[in-house]
C-alpha cells in the first residue's frame, strides 16, 4: 500500500540501552551489527515492517520510511505539494530511498523495494 511505513530507525546514544528500551517496551528482538562500517541493529516488527537501531550523536527523533511503488514519481510529486526531496539513493540488494519533507518542514523518507 503506497504510504505505509515500512521501516524506522531510531538513532541512540547506548546501542544496549536503546535494545533494552525497545525490547522491554515491545519485545523487539534486534540482530547483530547488519554493516561493516557502523552499528547498525535490526528487528522485524511485522511481515512488511521492520525497525533499526544506530549510534548517533544527533538525535530526538526517528527517521520514517513510507513505501512508494514508484520512487521518482512520489519524488516529483511531494515537490509539487511544496515539500522536497533529495536525490535517490540505492541500498544494494533491497531498494531506493530519499530523503524528503513536507510542506510543514517534517522529515520523512520515501522507500522502494526492488
Amino acid at each position: 500500500m503506497a504510504g505505509a511505513p515500512v521501516h524506522m530507525e531510531f538513532p541512540a546514544e547506548d546501542i544496549e540501552r536503546s535494545k533494552a528500551f525497545w525490547n522491554g517496551l515491545f519485545g523487539w528482538e534486534f540482530g547483530d551489527p547488519a554493516m561493516p562500517d557502523m552499528d547498525y541493529r535490526m528487528a522485524k516488527v511485522s511481515e512488511s515492517c521492520g525497525v533499526a537501531i544506530f549510534e548517533q550523536e544527533e538525535r530526538g527523533h526517528p527517521n520514517v520510511y513510507l513505501d512508494t511503488d514508484d520512487i521518482d514519481a512520489a519524488m516529483e510529486r511531494a515537490r509539487e505539494l511544496g515539500g522536497s526531496a533529495e536525490e535517490k539513493a540505492p541500498v544494494p540488494g533491497h531498494g531506493w530511498f530519499a530523503r524528503c519533507q513536507d510542506s510543514e518542514g517534517n522529515a520523512f523518507h520515501l522507500w522502494q523495494s526492488d
